[in-house]
């Protein structure tokens, strides 16, 4: 089975092996990744689940398709008795919904007819493939696979005096558009599907949880409508800031594309983005970030102990540790050999009130490691991670 909206999937087992065993884990093993997509979310989702990772559906908005939507067949119909001199096909799944739509509605000879005649322009591939599919030729694509490189193309070779008709995608790209009018263009927009609220609410709030508390190791964007919904829904959830302050450090933010990721860059967040913009080269982006950076082995005197986003093994067993011991044990990790003071560890436990709370977490986290020793009390001053080589 595909995982739905709100599911949580876990690491694949391999038979014959602990689940927890590193000796050959899956790149993302003991990592939880937050999916904020509706369209392809089960793609996606394999992708990660592969890779060993656990993933949480939480589509922040989901797409409704116009296909009995009696605006976009106004606006076919208005299309054809206007034919324009310029077509921008922004998005392939957007395009193939228009034919499709037109043909519903017995619009389809006569749309692809004018639009035989018209001087289409494409933002990549993808709608590139769309165009070609339905028996028509793109004048040209974009290699940024931006609206903005298209904009520029149409500005560049002038507009004046033409009309030019917009296939959106979702959000609408109000400054975009209006640069095309301000260059003298006469500019018509299609809307070919729109988006509506989140299909599972409770995923969403589930998935604001998770990055606030850092129990969530990366938050995946593919739309920038759903980049900006999701930041919205943290403003709604009165936990705005604090989701920001943890995508500015320990949940990495990843977008598909430049596209989707300007909402998160107007927040002041700094995604990643791959060099390509697919869904397969975002997830191997982010495997690569997150295995590269977020994997600490340190060698202990109870054994070799590896941290993996937010899982604990100790010689390739996992150790099962509540919020504060994982909190606790993190801060030493961080400073593997040196001392660490009560206060500071008091400081990264979530609502601890005094110092006792730090000494239940040091006793529960001793207690799951099964070796005092792995961390050492220094009298008078805190705690250490004692280390007796490197991994």
């Amino acid at each position: 089975m595909t995982p739905g909206p709100g599911a949580t999937t876990p690491a694949p087992r391999q038979a014959g092996r602990h689940a927890g065993d590193t000796g050959h884990p899956g790149r993302l093993t003991g990592f939880r990744i937050v999916l904020t997509c509706d369209r392809r979310s089960a793609e996606l989702a394999a992708g990660f689940t592969r890779r060993g990772a656990d993933v949480l559906v939480a589509p922040a908005l989901r797409i409704v398709p116009l296909v009995e939507d009696a605006a976009l067949v106004r606006a076919t119909e208005e299309l054809i008795a206007t034919p324009p001199d310029d077509l921008v096909v922004t998005t392939g799944i957007g395009f193939r919904g228009w034919v499709e739509v037109a043909d519903a509605a017995g619009l389809a000879p006569r749309l692809l007819e004018v639009l035989a005649d018209t001087r289409i322009l494409a933002r990549g591939p993808k709608a590139r493939g769309a165009v070609r599919a339905a028996g028509l030729r793109e004048e040209w694509s974009a290699v940024s696979e931006t609206t903005a490189e298209v904009v520029d193309r149409l500005v560049d070779h002038g507009v004046t005096g033409r009309r030019v008709a917009v296939q959106l995608h979702g959000l609408a790209d109000d400054h975009l558009l209006a640069r095309l009018a301000a260059a003298g263009a006469s500019v018509t927009t299609v809307r070919v599907y729109r988006w509506g609220p989140s299909p599972d609410p409770s995923a969403v709030a589930r998935a604001l949880d998770a990055v606030r508390s850092r129990t969530a190791d990366a938050v995946v964007f593919t739309s920038a409508p759903g980049s900006h919904e999701f930041l919205e829904s943290a403003g709604r959830a009165g936990c705005r800031a604090e989701v920001l302050d943890a995508l500015r450090g320990d949940v990495v933010p990843a977008a598909v594309g430049p596209v989707t990721a300007a909402p998160l860059v107007a927040a002041g967040l700094d995604p990643l983005v791959p060099d390509r913009f697919r869904l397969g080269a975002l997830v191997r982006v982010l495997a690569d970030h997150l295995a590269g950076t977020r994997v600490r082995r340190l060698v202990t005197p109870g054994g070799v102990l590896e941290l993996r986003g937010r899982a604990t093994f100790l010689d390739g067993e996992p150790v099962s540790l509540s919020p504060a011991p994982t909190a606790l044990l993190r801060v030493l990790a961080e400073r593997p050999g040196e001392v660490v003071t009560r206060h500071r560890l008091l400081d990264s436990l979530p609502e601890a009130a005094d110092l006792h709370a730090v000494e239940v977490a040091v006793a529960r986290l001793r207690a799951a490691l099964g070796h005092r020793g792995i961390v050492e009390t220094v009298v008078k001053r805190g705690y250490r991670l004692s280390l007796v080589g490197t991994a």
